[in-house]
């Protein structure tokens, strides 16, 4: 049963990555809004970003890549984390934006995220 909790884990982590990625090349200008106003080129991160969270969904697929896929997206989580949605939530806070609460709520998921990602950084031997 665990194992079948863990596969369908896996698959909808999948899933949530190749999505996100494909929602930042679909629709980047509703990223427009987060990125911090020192970091330059903004269209073109908003679509390598997009990009990075679709391959590293897809390398959580194969046995082999899995782990370091695991452990580059807890990365990427803290490095948004502490680049992008802190940052945010200040400007929003400071500038009385309209964005501030739906920014609040969103920082303790970025958790979720990453525990949810951890769980496959341990390897498995038994494949």
């Amino acid at each position: 049963m665990m194992k079948t909790i863990k596969v369908v884990s896996l698959y909808l982590l999948v899933l949530f990555y190749v999505g996100m990625g494909a929602m930042h090349l679909l629709y980047p200008k509703q990223y427009l809004a987060m990125m911090p106003t020192w970091m330059p080129a903004h269209i073109f991160l908003i679509y390598f970003s997009g990009i990075v969270e679709i391959v590293l969904g897809l390398l959580l697929l194969p046995l082999k890549t899995r782990v370091l896929s695991a452990k580059l997206i807890i990365a990427m989580l803290i490095v948004y984390f502490l680049g992008i949605h802190i940052p945010q939530s200040i400007d929003f806070y400071q500038t009385k934006n309209e964005g501030f609460v739906a920014s609040i709520i969103r920082l303790p998921f970025q958790f979720l995220l990453i525990a949810w990602a951890w769980i496959f950084t341990q390897k498995v031997t038994n494949h």
